[in-house]
């Protein structure tokens, strides 16, 4: 079983990927996983860490493309029956890869819908829906990016609804104390400021303007709140700069890339996501397992898998009121924030990484039956 992914970094999609195979049984599934760029490998050593061969397919950038020819190397000297991608980029182009083998050597192709179709861009769009063959099955995360699935495609689709590693979540939360000091600590936060923790990389889709702009929001209310985000990416100058103009300061503190988002969600007091569009987050998922009370956007999968009210608060996605009135309210009322901590706890059980790899597993022994 061959997994292939556009990068190792700590992205949502690759932090699921290395989870899903430290979950898999050995003896029913031997993994394999390969990346196209070369420099986005700060996830290898836990891959590897789990016994799984790893092969780095050595691209510079995304034009890049003699990792195609590295792919067909590493799947025509290997005996794989399954090769399984993860995003979009990846697969559009390895599936050409796989279909460039003799017949008779071709695995059997899995691919994983993480986000909403209608969100990649058209040219990748085109090239995948060329590149399935018959026969290919497809894995949707959430029952939202399922939906968005051209119908051809979603009749040949399953969702199966990943996550985490329940086992770490209680040893976790039995922590919270010396965590939530820690994180108070590096961050300068005294007793009476609320911490809300956001885990997402530097991207539009993230809604991070959103964020900023209804911390400015809290800021001037005089709420005693703080707001840390942990994540990388494209946006990085762009939002330090709109962060500057709005003079938060420390009120929102940028942390990069960390290798420790568990223990980080653990120590704060709250999460709040305001993403514009998803799939359904990694990271929402890892705030259910450690009881954090939620504010997040109702896009995508989210308002399938929490309900407003209930074990989140749900507001729409590109309004900073309505987003800073939520994370207010949250703030403001200890009761809530503890009723709907228990909730998203209680529903985290939903989100089992080990049920998920067996689900996917099941899907891998079909594909193989079809070569």
């Amino acid at each position: 079983m061959l997994l292939v992914i556009k990068c190792l970094g700590y992205g949502g999609a690759e932090r699921l990927l290395v989870d899903m195979v430290a979950a898999g049984d050995p003896a029913r599934v031997a993994y394999e996983v390969a990346y196209v760029l070369r420099a986005q490998n700060a996830l290898v050593p836990a891959v590897e860490k789990a016994g799984i061969p790893v092969h780095a397919l050595g691209a510079t950038h995304n034009a890049d493309l003699r990792w195609m020819r590295t792919l067909r190397h590493v799947l025509a000297r290997g005996d794989y029956d399954v090769v399984h991608f993860h995003l979009p980029y990846a697969a559009a182009l390895g599936q050409m890869v796989v279909t460039s083998l003799p017949r008779g050597a071709r695995p059997g192709v899995v691919y994983t819908e993480h986000s909403l179709w209608d969100r990649t861009p058209l040219v990748i769009r085109a090239l995948l829906r060329a590149s399935l063959r018959r026969g290919e099955l497809l894995v949707a995360v959430s029952q939202a990016s399922r939906d968005a699935l051209p119908a051809p495609l979603r009749g040949r689709a399953t969702t199966v609804v990943h996550g985490v590693d329940l086992s770490r979540s209680d040893s976790l939360m039995a922590r919270r104390a010396a965590l939530r000091a820690d994180l108070r600590a590096e961050l300068g936060v005294d007793d009476a400021e609320l911490v809300f923790m956001t885990v997402a990389n530097l991207r539009p889709e993230k809604g991070y303007q959103v964020l900023l702009n209804a911390a400015r929001a809290l800021a001037d209310s005089g709420r005693p709140v703080r707001i840390a985000a942990v994540g990388r990416g494209p946006l990085d100058a762009t939002l330090r700069a709109r962060h500057h103009e709005l003079g938060l300061g420390d009120r929102f503190q940028f942390l990069g890339q960390r290798d420790d988002v568990p223990q980080l969600l653990a120590g704060a007091d709250a999460f709040v996501l305001p993403s514009l569009h998803e799939g359904l987050p990694v990271a929402l998922m890892e705030a259910t397992s450690v009881g954090l009370p939620i504010v997040a956007t109702s896009v995508g999968g989210v308002p399938q898998i929490l309900e407003d009210e209930v074990d989140a608060l749900l507001v729409p996605p590109g309004d900073p009121g309505a987003l800073a009135a939520a994370m207010t309210r949250l703030a403001s009322d200890q009761q809530l924030r503890e009723r709907l901590g228990r909730a998203a706890k209680q529903r985290s059980s939903l989100f089992d990484i080990a049920e998920a790899s067996r689900a996917v597993g099941d899907i891998y022994v079909r594909v193989a039956r079809l070569r």
